[in-house]
């Protein structure tokens, strides 16, 4: 339970660091702008690469830092690319993926089969049943209706978006910029 505690505490001093500030604005405005890339195939299945620089926010920052940076990219999302109604229930599975991925990812070593891990966790519980649910809530649909598209969507996105995390983390690893930026990480 300690170590649990030791990294909402890291986590949350990251707020402290400039360059936990700058680099999540940088990340926000990559994100944003890769927002307005994002297909939306009809009503409840929207195919873009957000999750990209947003996931690594929580790698490098953790739990806390990947709450708040969760609700916050989805409202300026929404704002910048409107889809429908704003609904909170969106916001609220954004911010449990941060923290997922906060959890398990932050100052941990990177392997794959801990990125297919959190890529899961956030697929099944987040994708396919939060917001599946969140969905029904707008549209009047049933789950079950909804459910079998949503699957398809997870089953063909979740390889490219565990393929693209994992690759993106290793190569700025072996770059050396987060031994630079962040000399005492234990990544």
């Amino acid at each position: 339970m300690s170590k649990f505690m030791e990294l909402f505490k890291a986590s949350s001093k990251e707020f402290k660091s400039i360059r936990c500030i700058t680099l999540t604005a940088m990340l926000a405005a990559i994100s944003v702008a890769l927002g307005s890339l994002t297909v939306q195939l009809g009503e409840i299945v929207k195919i873009g690469f957000t999750f990209l620089p947003n996931e690594f926010v929580y790698y490098l920052f953790g739990p806390v830092v990947g709450v708040i940076y969760g609700a916050v990219i989805d409202i300026l999302n929404f704002i910048v690319k409107p889809t429908g109604a704003f609904y909170f229930g969106f916001t609220l599975s954004s911010m449990l993926t941060g923290l997922i991925y906060g959890l398990i990812l932050y100052r941990r070593p990177i392997r794959l089969p801990r990125v297919l891990l959190v890529n899961g966790i956030r697929s099944i519980f987040v994708d396919l049943l939060l917001n599946t649910f969140w969905l029904t809530q707008l549209t009047g649909n049933s789950f079950i209706v909804m459910l079998p598209t949503r699957l398809i969507k997870l089953i063909i996105m979740f390889p490219i978006e565990t393929v693209l995390l994992y690759s993106l983390i290793k190569s700025i690893e072996a770059s050396g910029i987060i031994r630079k930026l962040f000399p005492l990480k234990n990544a």
